[in-house]
């Protein structure tokens, strides 16, 4: 070849295989930037919902527990515990939506070899793919869970047990090793897998229905709208199994005897309503904490498909 011969400038071809990878990448980075909006926002009403879960004859109502928290602990009060959430909310939203992703594709790959693999996503699809991220999620939601209900529901009478996330989980596995971090693991895959299918499908049924039909790019106040929406779907039917497990979360080892024996203890002790303590808390905060989230993943989804 002679050495003034030009080689032709290769172009680099985006197969499937790397759109796909890069697709999963996004949504898992996005759904971290998007979890850390939902703390931030949300913090006080889920520190609220806790303490109306978890105790009995200390509060009136919503209102009066945040009104005691603020007298007794300062505006401060509202944020306790918020460490274990804010630096385990990366992963576990960030697990969240590249689950759901990959739950998507999981859902095309069952189509039919006569289907279009282009067609949108049904109804069917979309909820098996909002319940399938609940499961990977759960692993690392679990533990983080059962440290913050810890964290929440001290300052209740008496004095702190933990001095921190760290030391509570020192704690914890000292008493009971892995298994008493991970209790109640069972009872948030129950709240979170029917919560998450209702979740995703809400806000994509919402979003399709407020996409304009030149196909432009969602508006800032429907994106707020779509998520603030499909985190009240979450929370209307997630609360039940909510109580049982911040209760089972919150009691001293040997209280309850799973979830079942749980829920029947509570219902006996407090009656059916006590299945829905701190449902006022849970909406109030479902709407501005989601709304943060899906703002803070579709627009960090946004600059990462400019950037790669």
């Amino acid at each position: 070849m002679s050495t003034n011969e030009q080689v032709p400038e290769q172009k680099v071809v985006e197969t499937p295989k790397t759109s796909s990878t890069a697709s999963s990448v996004k949504s898992f980075l996005a759904g971290g930037f998007g979890g850390m909006a939902a703390v931030l926002v949300g913090q006080p009403f889920d520190l609220v919902k806790v303490r109306l879960q978890t105790s009995e004859g200390i509060y009136k109502n919503t209102f009066d527990c945040f009104k005691q928290i603020i007298k007794n602990d300062g505006v401060l009060g509202l944020y306790r515990g918020m460490a274990t959430p804010l630096a385990s909310i990366t992963p576990i939203f960030a697990v969240s939506f590249f689950s759901y992703d990959l739950g998507k594709k999981m859902a095309l790959g069952f189509r039919g070899k006569d289907a279009d693999p282009k067609a949108p996503l049904t109804l069917a699809e979309t909820t098996f793919a909002g319940a399938f991220s609940a499961v990977p999620t759960t692993l690392v939601m679990a533990p983080s869970e059962r440290i913050k209900v810890l964290m929440q529901i001290q300052g209740q009478g008496g004095e702190a047990k933990y001095k921190g996330p760290m030391d509570a989980v020192k704690q914890l596995y000292k008493e009971g090793g892995l298994r008493s971090i991970f209790r109640g693991t069972g009872a948030t895959l129950l709240r979170d897998s029917p919560g998450s299918a209702a979740y995703f499908v809400a806000y994509e049924l919402i979003k399709k229905g407020l996409t304009p039909k030149d196909g432009s790019d969602l508006q800032f106040g429907a994106v707020l709208f779509a998520g603030g929406m499909a985190g009240v779907a979450m929370w209307s039917i997630a609360i039940p199994p909510d109580v049982i497990k911040s209760r089972i979360q919150s009691a001293p080892a040997g209280t309850y005897n799973g979830m079942i024996d749980c829920l029947q203890k509570t219902v006996k002790a407090d009656g059916a309503s006590a299945l829905f303590r701190g449902l006022g808390p849970a909406m109030l905060r479902a709407f501005p904490a989601n709304a943060a989230t899906f703002l803070g993943v579709e627009y960090s989804r946004k600059v990462m498909d400019k950037i790669f």
